[in-house]
């Protein structure tokens, strides 16, 4: 892990972003997306299914948000099964990362103490450095910016046309990412049937 340098810059290459798909971690992605670039690292995309679930949709999901990321900054994508945490923290340890981002749902109280916080248990036992982005982190922040903040105009675009939208992927990109996913998955199944 290669966090800080000599003269005490941030020299982040490897950053992992670990997503379930939600709007947590949309947000998540957006700060990733631009840490990465800014940095000029290496994104590394990571989703951890329980392993009882069938790995197909969200492998097709992981690939088609590589796809829509690569352009900007080099992607690596992963599908792991088991405990979203324990596999987050040995993807980060086997891979030199320098630098985790996640989202947060946000959960409190029974839903929290039932269900546990990814989040809070990669946080805790990292290797590295952990952006914890919050459920609620508006992807409007020129509304009403903090005072002294600096706005970046980029996290109002969508990152596959960079058209001005609120999501980490406009509408009509998600569409037409979903239809080129079913596209596929209908072509592999009419090879198999031959």
């Amino acid at each position: 892990m290669n966090v800080e340098t000599h003269d005490g810059d941030l020299n982040v290459r490897e950053i992992l972003f670990a997503t379930d798909f939600s709007d947590a971690s949309a947000n998540a992605a957006r700060l990733a997306v631009q840490t990465a670039r800014r940095l000029g690292g290496r994104l590394h995309m990571l989703h951890v299914v329980r392993p009882v679930t069938d790995p197909v949709p969200p492998r097709r999901e992981l690939a088609a948000l590589a796809k829509a990321i690569e352009r900007d900054v080099q992607v690596i994508s992963e599908l792991r099964s088991g405990s979203a945490a324990r596999e987050i923290l040995g993807y980060a340890a086997r891979n030199a990362i320098d630098m985790i981002v996640i989202g947060a749902h946000g959960r409190t109280g029974l839903s929290r103490v039932l269900l546990g916080s990814v989040a809070e248990a990669v946080m805790r036992r990292a290797p590295c450095p952990v952006l914890v982005v919050p459920a609620g982190r508006s992807a409007d922040r020129t509304a009403s910016p903090a005072p002294d903040v600096d706005v970046d105009p980029q996290a109002q675009h969508c990152i596959v046309c960079a058209k001005a939208t609120t999501e980490l992927i406009c509408e009509p990109c998600r569409a037409r990412i979903r239809g080129e996913a079913l596209e596929r998955k209908l072509e592999e199944e009419r090879a198999g049937r031959r």
